[in-house]
């Protein structure tokens, strides 16, 4: 249906509507350390990236050391949220039975966590057993570093070139791009912000979409032009 061999998808944002439910908790943990921080605040900012670097980022910009146990707290609090709220993105079932091209997922959330929050929502079947957590490659490898996307595109023995990211975040589609793989940006989650679009474009992403319905037009678009070759 596409120029392209493989199509990677993130998880938290882009099939499952985690990322407001993230932002919720990680903004409230925040706040009571003394950092005050809304929750879109936190969808804006750091959608995408790991809580510990979330942490790391802050303790950079203001003088309050954030206590490691913060860490479990966090991930405690947000496994029991998920694990009763998440939801599915509207549309995703429908774009994945229209979309015949290999597919992945490459998410910096655990293992575990994405085995919790697709089997949950019923996305599973579509992607077992290639589900890659970044996380497992090691600590220093999460997005906005390449490596889980090089994973992938080596797991499936495919070119870079011929591979077609969806990110919602900025930090998913800097590891993307300096994988040199193309990429279509998402904003049709619920943590999604005035100029969403315009930074996902500036990021890199060829074009950006809001909703699942439109993407496997947009991949057989995006095929069609230079680069799927």
């Amino acid at each position: 249906m596409s120029g392209f061999d493989l199509i990677i998808f993130d998880c938290d944002g882009v099939l499952v509507d985690s990322e407001i439910i993230a932002a919720q908790v990680e903004s409230r943990l925040l706040t009571e350390a003394g950092y005050p921080i809304s929750v879109e605040e936190m969808g804006e900012r750091f959608a995408g990236m790991t809580w510990k670097n979330i942490l790391l980022a802050i303790e950079k910009e203001v003088d309050i050391p954030l206590s490691a146990s913060l860490i479990d707290k966090s991930e405690k609090l947000l496994d029991a949220r998920l694990e009763r709220d998440v939801k599915v993105i509207e549309g995703v079932k429908t774009a994945l039975s229209k979309i015949t091209t290999q597919a992945c997922i490459c998410s910096n959330s655990s293992s575990q966590r994405l085995d919790m929050m697709l089997t949950k929502v019923g996305l599973k079947p579509y992607f077992a057993p290639n589900i890659f957590s970044a996380k497992d490659l090691g600590p220093d490898k999460v997005k906005p570093r390449p490596d889980i996307f090089l994973h992938a595109i080596d797991t499936f023995k495919v070119n870079a070139a011929r591979t077609v990211v969806i990110e919602d975040s900025v930090h998913g589609i800097h590891g993307a791009v300096a994988a040199g793989c193309r990429v279509i940006g998402f904003t049709g989650a619920s943590h999604t912000y005035p100029s969403h679009a315009d930074r996902l474009t500036d990021a890199g992403a060829e074009t950006v979409i809001a909703r699942m319905s439109d993407l496997p037009a947009t991949i057989a678009a995006l095929g069609e032009w230079a680069g799927a070759v």
